[in-house]
């Protein structure tokens, strides 16, 4: 009963939600591309509200920049790791940061697609 009582416990919640709120003001303070997508996702909430009035349209071009937001904050986290193992040049550690940034602008292209598509 007292593992059960546990699992429900907020306060285990409730520190994994403050470490997440952690993390985004990290990104937000110190992640030059995360703030450059920050300004991205306000103008563009702003004028998915201005050019559409659907609401699912509405939903997918914001979500579509969510998604860049949220790949850029997992981009950095690779990062953080890779530079945390050292600063010495190493293959894979440059495949590593590659891949972060390719993922970041397969992101950028799919959100720009989207807004091609409802939009155009």
């Amino acid at each position: 009963m007292n593992q059960l009582f546990n699992l429900f416990s907020p306060l285990p919640l409730l520190r994994a939600f403050r470490n997440s709120l952690s993390g985004l003001a990290q990104a937000v303070k110190s992640e030059r591309a995360f703030q450059q997508d920050i300004v991205l996702v306000i103008i563009g909430g702003v004028a998915a509200f201005l050019l559409t009035d659907v609401s699912i349209e509405r939903a997918l071009l914001i979500g579509s920049l969510a998604i860049v937001l949220i790949v850029e904050l997992l981009n950095s986290a690779i990062e953080a790791v890779v530079d945390r193992i050292g600063p010495e040049i190493n293959p894979l550690s440059k495949r590593a940061k590659d891949l972060g940034s390719a993922a970041v602008l397969l992101s950028l292209v799919t959100a720009a697609v989207i807004w091609v598509i409802i939009l155009v």
